[in-house]
């Protein structure tokens, strides 16, 4: 009989370690990602605020796109502060599929190419564009190894009931995967 108290007792504490170590592994895990987030949210944060100027620069310019504008407008107009981390990758998706087609109209517009302060802004622009790359890239790979450690096993055992579930990656939407057409 107390060969089956110690056994029981040897494997509930077995148990109890097991979780503990999952725990700690998680809270380790959940804090490097909400880092990630927060360095690829502080270049998200500087493309918002680079944004309004950018569009005052090219509005002149694009009477013709005014839609585009308006969208673009419309997103930055939104309370960035509010926003989940789900809702400022949405956001910010919308945002760059937009800024896209402003550049590219930029682009066959000689006069707004020319412009200076559009010149600024546009290299400002890429550099930040980059930025949130590679910033995008080293949160994918933090959200990867979280995710990896909520589905499998033993912390799939433990993650639910300690409020860790799985979290959403910064993927590519569907426009910018396909094929890109070249016309000459």
């Amino acid at each position: 009989m107390w060969i089956a108290i110690g056994v029981g007792g040897g494997v509930l504490l077995l148990l109890i370690i097991i979780a503990l170590v999952s725990y700690n592994r998680f809270v380790k895990l959940s804090t490097k990602a909400d880092e990630a987030f927060s360095t690829m949210d502080i270049y998200l944060v500087k493309r918002w605020e680079l944004i309004p100027k950018l569009v005052d620069t090219v509005k002149g310019y694009m009477a013709h796109e005014r839609e585009t504008l308006v969208q673009v407008a419309n997103l930055r107009n939104q309370s960035y502060d509010g926003m989940t981390d789900s809702d400022k990758i949405r956001t910010n998706t919308e945002l760059s599929r937009n800024l896209g087609r402003i550049v590219a109209v930029a682009e066959d517009n000689p006069d707004l190419k020319a412009s200076e302060n559009f010149l600024q802004l546009s290299q400002m622009l890429y550099q930040v564009e980059d930025e949130i790359a590679q910033s995008r890239k080293y949160y994918n790979a933090v959200i990867r190894k979280y995710n990896t450690a909520v589905a499998t096993f033993p912390g799939m055992l433990f993650a639910g009931m300690f409020g860790f579930h799985k979290k959403e990656m910064y993927e590519a939407e569907p426009l910018q995967r396909s094929d890109v057409k070249i016309q000459i």
